[in-house]
């Protein structure tokens, strides 16, 4: 496996014995198999310069010719820095309680505005109201 586009690179080397050489800039980078009449290589931690055409080439024995695939696959790392997680977990869940504590404080205040115990007061049973307006008692009457 080469890089072909950019600069001309090794990144992998299986010889007919299958002793695979991982060239220096993929090494702890690159996991390689091989099944049956295909080989599987995998490329982690990606960095902006390894944005490249990556192409299978053939070397011939006693020689330094070495034929091309006419395909590759192209690899396009676009830039991102990586954020330590263990610091953004803390602040995650710093800001979720003070979210959290900040909407107990607010429905604390709204029960205080409500006067939530003027609810839950006895009221005195046996009340009795009575309507003695006027208009209410002419309908009352009988002809």
């Amino acid at each position: 496996l080469i890089k072909s586009h950019m600069q001309l690179e090794r990144v992998l080397y299986v010889s007919s014995q299958n002793a695979p050489t991982i060239f220096p800039a993929f090494a702890n980078r690159l996991e390689y198999s091989k099944q049956e009449k295909k080989l599987v290589i995998t490329l982690h931690n990606l960095q902006q310069n390894d944005s490249d055409i990556y192409v299978c080439a053939a070397v011939l024995k006693n020689s330094s010719l070495f034929s091309v695939s006419q395909s590759g696959t192209m690899v396009l790392v676009k830039g991102g820095k990586q954020i330590a997680c263990h610091n953004s977990s803390w602040t995650t869940y710093a800001l979720i309680i003070l979210v959290a504590l900040l909407f107990f404080a607010l429905i604390c205040r709204a029960l205080y505005c409500v006067q939530v115990k003027k609810y839950f007061q006895k009221r005195k049973p046996n009340a009795v109201y009575e309507d003695m307006s006027y208009s209410s008692r002419r309908n009352t009457l009988v002809k």
